[in-house]
């Protein structure tokens, strides 16, 4: 469906209606009602160059706001294909699916290929020194260069690692520090949360996200789409 929205974005671009937006929200009926303009006050911004945005976000939890990223994560079937994977995580290892996927969408946007410019690969964005030390025997006779690309790999690798610091660190937020600067950063700063403002500002995207899913986690999915005209 994302792509689809694209190509009408793409095709309303060309005639001139709108500069590649998509707009959208969904009602109490769990109709998700998507427009190339904000309609009204209840639509939010889903895709596109609307202020706070570049036009082209391969990763959106960089760039959007909490809720725009949420509504994206309701509709974007990447996010729905890989709910199965993403429980099955959660179970297996002990880390709440929601903290999966926030972490998922302000790492890579749920881009199973991406390649960060320092080498982090995949869905959690893993790189391959850590994929080695949370990887299992079987897993370890693939170069991690590949095997992270598998998402199924990428997920169980990056949910045992969210499990361990953790644990070694007390608090989901220090965790997260540790997930993005290093543990040796953390470390320097007495395994408290360092006053990085990449890091914290990272840290906050992720939990921001992660409590409002878990708040929406009973709340009904999009069930239907509706799409308004370009004015």
């Amino acid at each position: 469906m994302r792509a689809w929205l694209a190509g009408w974005v793409m095709a309303a671009g060309a005639s001139g209606a709108v500069q590649a937006e998509v707009w959208a929200f969904i009602d109490a009926d769990g109709v998700a009602h998507v427009a190339p303009q904000q309609v009204d006050s209840r639509y939010r911004r889903v895709i596109g160059d609307a202020p706070g945005g570049n036009g082209s976000e391969a990763v959106p939890g960089k760039t959007d706001r909490t809720e725009g990223l949420l509504l994206w994560l309701q509709i974007a079937p990447e996010v729905k294909a890989l709910a199965p994977l993403l429980r099955e995580a959660a179970l297996a290892h002990g880390v709440d699916e929601e903290l999966l996927k926030a972490v998922i969408a302000v790492e890579s946007g749920f881009n199973a290929r991406a390649v960060s410019p320092r080498g982090a690969i995949g869905l959690m964005q893993i790189t391959p020194v850590t994929g080695d030390r949370y990887a299992t025997p079987l897993e370890r006779r693939t170069p991690a260069a590949t095997r992270l690309l598998d998402p199924k790999i990428n997920v169980h690798t990056g949910a045992r690692m969210l499990a361990d610091l953790n644990r070694r660190y007390g608090g989901i937020d220090v965790a997260l520090a540790a997930w993005n600067a290093g543990e040796g950063t953390v470390r320097r700063h007495g395994g408290k949360l360092p006053d990085i403002a990449e890091t914290r500002a990272h840290v906050q995207m992720v939990l921001e996200l992660y409590w409002a899913l878990l708040q929406e986690r009973q709340a009904r999915g999009a069930r239907e789409m509706k799409l308004q005209p370009a004015r």
